[in-house]
């Protein structure tokens, strides 16, 4: 097999057709929630996260995260040197915003079925999927409300915030994440690495889809985590005369960080304020026998 060349080709970005289709489908989420009136006049707004924001997508992962934010008011936490202290050291004060979160999300659950009817919206845990065929492309609806982590108060007397976004499953809990904050810094790493960054996101998505399917691995890790991984490999790994070389060199090192004492437990998420594997539902054990598998198949030495 010629894997110079299967690299290259799962390597390559999306068309732009393929762009021009996730656009079509956050606009056609945006009308139908703008025109729902309970929703009209409310602070919300709408945003692709994900593989398609960071341009890591892949004709196998073609479903599109839409964002839908709330920021009448935000949820904050006060981190690290600010634990301890009151809120309003850092100019925090309660919101007498009365918009509660189960009516944000069950408007949003009801303008989309008027939209595009009941039969197409289906509730999951986090996000609501509206089928194909109804908007240009499926799309995961997640609602979602402004986040803020202060973390100190800086040299300049002001507070160090870091904004994001907070997500509160139906079963109970939340999670944070930085969605803006993952972009901005996805984007340098791709520009240090000759843009190959990204490519090889992509690339390590498709091969691990590829030893699923060959029934090789058993499981297909998140798209997410794999991102991540990429990121965690240094800037000098990228950018040889071959993509096999970049990918070798990107496999050997979270192979090697995943072993007992490889580190990887340092790892962060690409947004850089979460550890990799603190906290997630995935494993160092499960990443380092898929980085194992995908070495052997590609026949690295």
């Amino acid at each position: 097999m010629d894997w110079e060349q299967w690299f290259r080709s799962a390597a390559a970005r999306p068309s732009d057709n393929e762009d021009a289709n996730r656009d079509r489908t956050e606009r056609q989420i945006w009308d139908a929630l703008n025109a729902y009136e309970p929703l009209q006049g409310r602070p919300w707004r709408i945003y692709v996260k994900g593989s398609y924001a960071n341009n890591t997508n892949v004709r196998l992962n073609f479903d599109v995260d839409i964002a839908v934010e709330y920021y009448g008011y935000f949820d904050f936490e006060l981190a690290f040197d600010l634990e301890g202290h009151d809120k309003s050291e850092v100019g925090l004060v309660s919101s007498d915003d009365p918009y509660t979160r189960a009516q944000f999300k069950a408007d949003i659950k009801a303008a989309l079925e008027a939209a595009f009817g009941k039969t197409a919206v289906k509730a999951g845990r986090i996000a609501l999927r509206v089928r194909e065929k109804k908007t240009t492309l499926p799309a995961d609806v997640v609602p979602c409300w402004e986040y803020r982590r202060y973390d100190r108060i800086g040299y300049d007397g002001n507070p160090v915030v870091f904004v994001g976004s907070r997500v509160y499953p139906s079963g109970g809990g939340f999670s944070n994440n930085f969605p803006k904050i993952q972009e901005t810094r996805g984007t340098a790493k791709n520009n240090l690495t000759g843009r190959r960054h990204k490519r090889m996101v992509r690339a390590l998505k498709k091969l691990q889809t590829k030893l699923v399917n060959e029934g090789i691995l058993k499981e297909e890790l998140p798209s997410y985590l794999l991102e991540c991984l990429v990121f965690n490999v240094t800037d000098d790994a990228f950018n040889h005369a071959t993509y096999k070389s970049d990918m070798r060199d990107v496999l050997a090192q979270i192979f090697n960080a995943t072993l007992p004492s490889g580190g990887a437990d340092e790892w962060e998420e690409v947004h850089g304020l979460q550890y990799l594997f603190r906290g997630h539902n995935w494993t160092i054990g499960q990443v380092h026998h898929m980085a194992s598998q995908c070495w052997g198949h590609v026949g690295f030495e």
